[in-house]
């Protein structure tokens, strides 16, 4: 090989710079960051939202709300406190339960005018 064959590839190929970086680990950390980017914002975000808006569901419930319970109860609740709820499964049958557990709320509102109890 002569000296200007060298001097060719020398000029045509560097052994450096972005396409040398790319080539080696530059390329693994690039295709690392882009699935990371995906992962959050095609898996965390929308998570997270979900998340708030459970909460803030959970944190508005008031009596006569209809509640569906994870474990698929659905019933009217009669009590809230803290951290637990006071749900009417069936007509004086009323079972305690812990907000989180509370999926989905139907209906809000006070109570219907004959579903309050008579003194």
């Amino acid at each position: 090989m002569t000296a200007t064959h060298a001097l060719v590839l020398a000029v045509v190929a560097p052994p450096g710079g972005l396409a040398g970086f790319l080539a080696g680990p530059g390329q693994q950390f690039l295709l690392f960051g882009a699935i990371a980017l995906m992962f959050y914002f095609m898996i965390l975000r929308p998570q997270q939202r979900r998340a708030r808006e459970h909460a803030a569901r959970v944190g508005g419930i008031k009596r006569g709300d209809t509640v569906v319970l994870s474990s698929g109860l659905i019933g009217r609740v009669v009590r809230v406190e803290d951290a637990e709820l006071g749900v009417e499964i069936a007509q004086n049958v009323n079972v305690k339960v812990v907000k989180a557990m509370v999926a989905e709320v139907r209906t809000r509102g006070e109570p219907a005018a004959n579903d309050v109890t008579k003194v």
